[in-house]
C-alpha cells in the first residue's frame, strides 16, 4: 500500500497546512530533502491541550497531540510536493516538549508521533529523532515538532 492508501486505511484526513504565524514558510525543499516548519497540534485553528507535561497534559494527552501535530506536518509535506507518495523516506523528526521541572520521559511523547510515521509509511517511516524537554513553547502548546524528509528524484 502506498502511504496515500495507508492514511485512506487508518481513515486519517490531512487539514490545509497551518498558515505561517510569522515570517516563516511551512516547509522548504532543498534538493531531495523537504524540512517542514515547527508544527503545533492544531485543530480546526485552535491548540487540541495547552500547558506543560505532565502537570497540566496528561502523558496519554500528550502523545495525542504529538499524533495531531504529526498529522499537521504531514499535510505541510503534501502540499508542498503534491502526495505523500513522493516521499522516499522520514530521515528526521525533532520534537519539543514543554515540560515541567523534573520530566523527564519526552521520548514517550514523541512516541506519539513517530508511531504515526511507521503506520503511515511503514519501514521508510524509521527515522532519526531527538525529543527535548523546554521551558515554554508558542501560545503554551504542549509540544512542537518538525520533520524532514527524503522526496523521490524527479527522473
Amino acid at each position: 500500500m502506498t502511504p496515500e492508501q495507508k492514511l485512506k486505511a487508518l481513515s486519517l484526513e490531512l487539514p490545509a497546512p497551518a498558515q505561517p504565524m510569522g515570517a516563516y514558510i511551512p516547509a522548504a525543499r532543498a534538493g531531495e530533502l523537504l524540512f517542514t516548519a515547527g508544527q503545533l497540534p492544531f485543530v480546526d485553528g485552535k491548540l487540541t491541550v495547552t500547558g506543560k507535561v505532565p502537570t497540566d497534559v496528561p502523558l496519554p494527552a500528550a502523545q495525542a497531540a504529538a499524533r495531531q501535530a504529526c498529522i499537521n506536518g504531514l499535510a505541510a509535506i503534501r502540499a508542498e510536493c503534491g502526495s505523500l507518495d513522493s516521499v522516499r523516506r522520514v530521515v528526521r523528526m525533532n520534537v519539543f516538549v514543554n515540560s515541567a521541572p523534573g520530566f523527564t520521559d519526552q521520548a514517550a511523547i514523541a512516541n506519539g508521533a513517530s508511531e504515526l510515521l511507521l503506520e503511515v509509511f511503514g519501514d521508510p517511516g524509521r527515522h532519526t529523532r531527538c525529543a527535548y524537554g523546554v521551558a515554554e513553547l508558542p501560545l503554551d502548546s504542549p509540544l512542537e515538532l518538525d520533520i524532514v524528509v527524503q522526496l523521490r528524484s524527479e527522473d
